[in-house]
């Protein structure tokens, strides 16, 4: 163990000799100094308007990203919208999320705050005191029910703004909220609905008196409290901006630049005054530029015609449109084809005038989201097209309702007062500058109005490819893996397709770039579906590997499974209820609920937010995960039946469920098919004696291994598992096979590969399919892996030496502290034999 020791300095010796001479370490950035620089400037300080803004396109409304949108300026942040998948983007795209100072919400809908709660958790690790949203008056019961999973939002202020509520006022802008009801609200005929995103409902509790804007707080009296018939629109003025004093010219007209006394003479000229010096009157205009208007832009969502009326009446917008209240620079349409082509809408969008610009975000906007998603999966595809199968592309057809191919005699189909559009529409035509939605397009506000297009996404698979065969070794190590599979006897299981296995999400905690959060979809049969947890972003996953199949997917979803409920399990459901609704409607199938198997505690977040937001519960016919565990008695005949459905839909002898070492209500699950194969699924758990015996001569484990080897202490501390206690897990469970997933963020691309590795551990990727068939193939990927990801491999283990150097050094430290000095050679060997052996014998954390 001493030579380990002595290997471990030799080897960061050398590393730091070759790195030349050592650099000061930068001090570490404070994600919160712009707040600290606030402070200091005070209350009473007031910026001559901000000197650049500019509007940014985080998702362009497609089906799988929703529509958000993040604004800029020097003092601060703002994003419109917050969809599933959002906090993602922006940290794929360095969109700060720690900066953020207010989330502006256009409606409560799914598709505009599915993101919020994990977005809020990510806020509130970030350290930031107070973030304020805005829009319907359901934010705050909204955010009541986020804590029944989320627990007290202690360390973060979250303030909601109603609609009601008066403009909001910051350093940038001035905001003012336009409450925006449909004409249902009054009873009156609505025409049709949104194809794209879903509509409000049409029910009795939509009815509601015409003073009801008027509310305290903005809180609605309605039935359930749910408002389906309100959206809110925003009306932001940028302050103006005072201009630019002229040294040069203040120079040659005699001025005292450089003295103090220069300081009133700017400050007078900025303020449009003449100035008199030396018995000469100067004009602002001789030694100023003009000022900068205070220009505005709108953000609206129209979901359908029943708006259309209310938005071209109303009288705020009215005014900007005359330029009563200043000129209009922008307007952010989140509306389908169908609201864009109405001649009335189309009526309002022109009366702005020809020098308002209009960006349009909805599901007709192709574009790009995810790009390190597609490059990694492209790479990956060479090692092997079926396991790491292409991503796919959601375009849907697009078709006229005049033309012959739209489908008659009803060019939308209604569920459960909502209604669906089967196929994309074609691109509505427009008299006024009108821009497409795409991820990252640009603009610039300040100081100069343009469209920005330089950090458009290109997504090139031939750039991909070129940096994967440039990698040393990666080409030659595929070739040899390739040799060998080809020399080998094909497996008798190959012979079958089902099941089949596909990774959505292998990361843990948050949603990053590479690894989404928790999700399996098992493929049972080619009519028949479950998944295995549900985080957030699940169905933009199934978007992204499935394209315009994903419809016909989630017609075949029979259950869904939540292990527990952390929000990075759970929070993708609501999106799949929503959107499997809409995929039956437009695969002609009749409407049935879906049966999902859960922790009790996750039914008083659906009810709550069935009954402040969203009508949500008719989607799903719950069973109790508890009543699934060994020797339960089921006392409910509801719960039985549903039991015997789930059994009967998916092929199942049997579905068991277990309590594992993780939080409270902590679940995992066994599956045991009909033809014999069983697949046994952790969730998220330290070792557990339970889950072994539970799933016995499984033919399948998936389990997860947050963190590698050495971290052992963390793991506890978190109650997840290593790498190798996953697969012992396994080897005592004597599972035919074992998939490692919900891999910790900081093994982004891959993890730590264990001394346990064998011929029966592979690891999960996301997007990863795989069949038992490919059991004996997957270890094999090891080498092209370690090839392809050699770089990031290296430096993991780079900072696992340092760990474990830190290790030796306070074990050394510690036995000379209780040996005193006379500490001997044997006396050293037994402290980096303990360093080594024993990893729990410090708090470890790796950077």
């Amino acid at each position: 163990m001493w030579a380990l020791g002595c290997s471990l300095l030799r080897s960061a010796a050398r590393r730091a000799m070759s790195q030349g001479p050592a650099r000061r370490p930068r001090p570490p950035k404070d994600p919160l100094r712009h707040l600290r620089a606030r402070e200091k400037r005070g209350p009473s300080w007031e910026p001559g308007g901000p000197n650049t803004v500019h509007l940014q396109v985080v998702a362009a409304g497609g089906r799988d990203a929703g529509a958000a949108l993040y604004v800029f300026s020097e003092y601060n942040r703002y994003l419109f919208n917050c969809g599933e998948g959002v906090q993602r983007l922006m940290q794929e795209h360095k969109l700060k999320v720690s900066r953020l100072d207010n989330i502006f919400l256009t409606r409560m809908h799914w598709s505009n705050v599915g993101g919020l709660c994990g977005m809020i958790l990510t806020l509130k690790e970030t350290g930031l005191p107070k973030c304020v949203l805005s829009g319907p008056p359901q934010l705050e019961k909204y955010l009541e029910a986020i804590k029944i999973f989320s627990g007290p939002l202690k360390g973060i202020d979250l303030a909601v703004r109603p609609h009601s509520a008066p403009e909001y006022k910051d350093e940038t802008m001035t905001v003012f909220q336009i409450p925006i009801y449909s004409e249902q609200r009054c009873g009156k005929h609505q025409p049709s609905h949104s194809p794209g995103r879903l509509s409000p409902e049409q029910s009795s509790d939509s009815e509601s008196t015409e003073n009801e804007q008027h509310l305290p707080d903005g809180v609605s009296q309605r039935k359930g409290g749910r408002d389906p018939s309100l959206v809110v629109a925003f009306v932001c003025k940028l302050h103006l901006k005072k201009g630019n004093f002229l040294v040069l010219r203040a120079k040659e007209l005699g001025l005292p630049v450089g003295t103090a006394a220069i300081a009133p003479i700017i400050a007078a000229v900025k303020d449009g005054k003449s100035v008199t010096y030396e018995g000469k009157e100067i004009l602002p205009e001789e030694i100023c530029t003009p000022p900068d208007p205070s220009l505005a832009f709108v953000v609206v969502e129209c979901p359908d015609e029943g708006f259309i009326l209310p938005i071209s009446e109303n009288a705020t917008f009215q005014r900007y449109q005359g330029q009563a209240d200043g000129p209009v620079a922008l307007v952010v349409h989140i509306a389908p084809e169908r609201v864009l082509a109405d001649s009335r809408y189309q009526q309002w969008m022109e009366r702005f005038g020809p020098d308002t610009q209009h960006l349009i975000l909805n599901e007709n906007c192709t574009s790009v989201h995810n790009l390190r998603s597609h490059k990694i999966q492209t790479q990956l595809n060479l090692i092997h097209p079926d396991i790491f199968p292409a991503l796919a592309s959601l375009r849907c057809q697009v078709v006229s309702q005049n033309s012959p191919h739209w489908p008659a005699p009803y060019p939308l189909l209604s569920l459960h007062g909502v209604c669906f559009c089967l196929l994309q529409e074609e691109s509505a035509p427009f008299t006024v500058p009108t821009v497409r939605g795409e991820c990252l397009l640009k603009y610039q506000l300040r100081p100069r109005r343009e469209w920005q297009r330089d950090a458009l996404i290109t997504c090139n698979p031939d750039e991909f490819i070129a940096e994967a065969l440039e990698m040393p070794n990666f080409r030659e190590s595929v070739q040899e893996y390739r040799k060998t599979t080809q020399d080998g006897p094909v497996p008798a299981e190959k012979k079958s397709q089902y099941p089949e296995i596909i990774f959505l999400g292998t990361g843990s905690a948050i949603p990053m770039k590479i690894r989404n959060v928790s999700s399996t979809l098992i493929n049972i049969s080619s009519d028949k579906s479950l998944l295995l947890d549900c985080g957030e972003g699940t169905f933009g996953q199934l978007c992204r590997h499935y394209g315009d199949r994903v419809d016909r997917v989630l017609g075949t979803l029979a259950a869904v499974f939540v292990s527990h409920l952390h929000a990075d399990h759970h929070t993708g459901l609501l999106n799949i209820l929503l959107q499997r609704e809409r995929a039956l409607a437009s695969l002609g199938k009749p409407f049935h609920p879906l049966l999902v198997v859960a922790p009790t505690q996750l039914k008083p977040w659906l009810q709550q937010y069935h009954n402040q937001c969203q009508p949500i519960l008719h989607h799903v016919c719950m069973i109790p995960a508890k009543c699934l565990q060994k020797g339960t008695e089921v006392s409910s005949s509801e719960v039985e039946r549903l039991i015997s459905l789930l059994l009967e839909t998916c092929d199942l002898e049997e579905f068991q469920t277990c309590l594992v070492r993780h939080c409270k209500h902590a679940f995992g699950c066994a599956l045991v098919h009909t033809s014999g194969w069983k697949l046994v699924y952790s969730g998220d758990t330290m070792p557990c004696e339970t889950l072994v015996q539970m799933g016995k001569d499984a033919t399948l484990l998936i389990h997860e291994a947050t963190l590698e080897d050495g971290l052992e202490e963390e793991a506890m501390e978190k109650t997840h598992s290593t790498t190798s206690q996953a697969i012992g897990v396994g080897m005592r469970m004597k599972a035919k096979f074992i998939m490692l997933n919900h891999f910790s963020q900081r093994y982004a691309k891959i993890p730590l590969f264990s001394p346990d590795f064998n011929e029966k551990v592979g690891i999960a990727f996301d997007h990863m399919k795989v069949c038992f068939g490919d059991f004996p193939t997957v270890p094999k990927l090891t080498a092209p892996l370690k090839a392809l990801f050699a770089g990031d491999i290296e430096e993991m283990q780079e900072r696992k030496e340092k760990r474990e150097l830190r290790l030796v050094r306070a074990a050394l430290l510690s036995r000379k502290q209780v040996g005193g000095p006379e500490d001997s050679e044997p006396q050293q060997k037994r402290a980096h034999a303990e360093a080594s052996q024993s990893p729990q014998s410090k708090k470890v954390r790796a950077k």
